[in-house]
């Protein structure tokens, strides 16, 4: 991305056979310390930053019932997100071990202030399995804004020139094991009025919002 996330956000796949355990040989200083870099940075990840779309808190609590009641008429058994944790996730912007520096967070929202869009109405009005085993509320014509913030947002936080990004908006309910057929539910709706930078602690179901940027 241009430099902007150097660091503890590069891409954790870049020297192939570390996972492996087979160790490149290392002969200066120099590329001790590199290699000493590149190990730090191929440790399991901590922590996450994306970029999302939030429902308002009433609508989340919504969400939240909605999951719970097709939770038990579906007999699944994976426990439902926080209702403060549903989102649509934008543009993953990377993962470390570690929290994220305040500088890459003043970067980010240097970057996302340039998005320009108006507020805009989403309806999610289906819902169905991933082959990952993630349960979420999907939709189609109603969900084509998503669509265009998540290209702008790519396209501010990416310098590279690429086609229009493969996208699937949606929100997980929760995780099962067992794949349920897509099918009709009532309309869960909401007006999404900004976009949000949000710091996942991984495995420790905490999200901290480090950026709020109204859209205009």
């Amino acid at each position: 991305m241009d430099g902007l996330f150097a660091g503890s956000f590069d891409g954790l796949n870049q020297w192939p056979g570390l996972s492996e355990g087979r160790l490149p040989v290392v002969k200066t200083e120099r590329l001790r310390r590199h290699h000493a870099q590149i190990v730090r940075r191929h440790a399991r990840a901590t922590d996450r930053l994306f970029v999302a779309a939030l429902p308002d808190p009433e609508t989340a609590a919504r969400i939240a019932d909605l999951a719970r009641r097709l939770r038990i008429g579906h007999g699944l058994t994976g426990k439902p997100l926080q209702a403060a944790h549903f989102h649509v996730t934008l543009h993953h912007v990377g993962d470390s071990v570690g929290g994220p520096s305040g500088a890459t967070i003043d970067r980010v929202r240097e970057r996302l202030a340039g998005v320009a869009m108006p507020p805009f109405r989403v309806a999610f009005d289906r819902a169905l399995s991933f082959r990952n085993g993630a349960f979420v509320l999907r939709g189609d014509d109603s969900l084509i804004g998503l669509e265009i913030l998540q290209q702008r947002v790519s396209d501010a936080l990416d310098d590279r020139l690429a086609p229009a990004r493969a996208f699937t908006p949606h929100l997980t309910l929760l995780r099962d094991g067992r794949m349920i057929d897509e099918h009709p539910i009532e309309p869960i709706a909401w007006t999404v009025r900004e976009v949000v930078l949000v710091h996942s602690l991984l495995g420790r179901t905490t999200h901290r919002h480090v950026a709020r940027l109204p859209l205009a």
